[in-house]
């Protein structure tokens, strides 16, 4: 999915953010959560999230594999065969997923969520 400005979107899933303190320092009386099913709109898309440490290993492996793999002794080639084959899964998930990204969403409740995720979002 991609996310653009000024687009409706509703929470996906149930949202917990953090606890309510009052009086003392320390004095927790609660949790802040929203419900799944709360609409709003997207003011900001920040950017791309970073990919995961098995996506860049994967990347890192596959190029050095790539580039050297020709020269390498056989039982080193065969090990870095089976180190990406390893990561395999993982890769495939992410090109199957795509980039994800970070946004700021107003809801129609009154809070603003910055540096949301979009997963937990879907179009409207």
């Amino acid at each position: 999915m991609t996310l653009e400005e000024g687009l409706r979107v509703r929470l996906a899933e149930d949202l917990g953010i953090g606890e309510a303190v009052a009086g003392e320092t320390g004095a927790t009386v609660g949790l802040l959560s929203l419900g799944a099913g709360i609409e709003g709109t997207v003011e900001r898309v920040d950017g791309e999230l970073p990919e995961s440490e098995e996506v860049r290993e994967y990347q890192r492996l596959k190029a050095l594999f790539e580039d050297y793999g020709h020269t390498m002794p056989e039982a080193s080639r065969e090990r870095l065969e089976e180190q990406i084959a390893a990561l395999e899964p993982e890769w495939a998930a992410h090109r199957e997923r795509g980039s994800r990204m970070t946004v700021r969403v107003r809801l129609d409740n009154g809070f603003v969520l910055d540096g949301a995720h979009q997963d937990i979002l879907t179009p409207l």
